[in-house]
């Protein structure tokens, strides 16, 4: 009766495993969503017409399983050569840094734009830790604001996030993303990098269809 138990338990484990990715693409698509609805609190929309990679972290958080760490899981798309669309996505992990105003364990949910060629090429190594003069600045806030601020015109990387319904430009420096093969490997079947899924043009899963259609429709980039 114990070996039956415990196999439902490794069984139940592994599906959970499994389906967790998907779930969170849904989980990000619904975030960036939400944000770009409300047009007074949202990215500003020259910002992401120039983006390069959009990074999506849904419910980030604080506490979790060591006092003062942060951890998350989440997604990076980067703009087709020669398109206005958006790549498949590429799984995330991201540890440590700063949160600003995350409250006690509460989640927050982190947006990234990178701005430059310099900036995707980073983001698409195995690993780099965000940090130093001029790479990460807070993003300003409102989609018809303008988005011509010396952080914005200078800065590789410009970053958000949201907690308990307030979402605020931040500057995020000290975290680490790296990617995660285990859940690529999920999402497409086997362990595929990062920077292979992006300039490869390979297909996205079908779960990731609404959080693309989601950067089409408030990204549209003219020719």
């Amino acid at each position: 009766m114990t070996v039956i138990v415990l196999l439902f338990l490794v069984v139940g484990l592994s599906v959970a495993k499994s389906t967790e990715p998907v779930h969170r693409l849904e989980e990000s698509a619904a975030v960036f969503k939400e944000v770009m609805d409300t047009p007074d609190k949202a990215i500003p929309q020259d910002l992401l017409e120039r983006a390069h990679c959009i990074v999506i972290v849904p419910g980030m958080k604080k506490g979790a399983f060591v006092v003062g760490a942060k951890y998350g899981k989440g997604y990076l798309s980067c703009r087709k050569a020669g398109s206005p669309g958006w790549s498949a996505p590429g799984t995330v992990r991201i540890e440590g840094g700063s949160f600003g105003f995350q409250i006690g364990g509460s989640a927050t949910d982190v947006i990234m734009l990178v701005m430059n060629e310099r900036g995707a090429d980073k983001l698409l190594s195995s690993k780099f830790t965000l940090g130093g003069e001029g790479e990460v600045a807070a993003g300003p806030v409102g989609r018809s604001a303008t988005a011509q601020t010396d952080a914005a015109m200078h800065a590789e990387i410009l970053s958000w996030s949201r907690a308990r319904g307030l979402f605020a430009g931040l500057a995020l420096t000290g975290a680490t993303l790296r990617q995660d093969l285990d859940d690529n490997e999920i999402l497409y079947g086997k362990k595929v990098e990062n920077r292979e899924i992006v300039q490869s043009g390979m297909a996205a899963p079908k779960a990731a269809e609404e959080l693309l259609r989601m950067f089409n429709k408030y990204s549209f980039k003219e020719k």
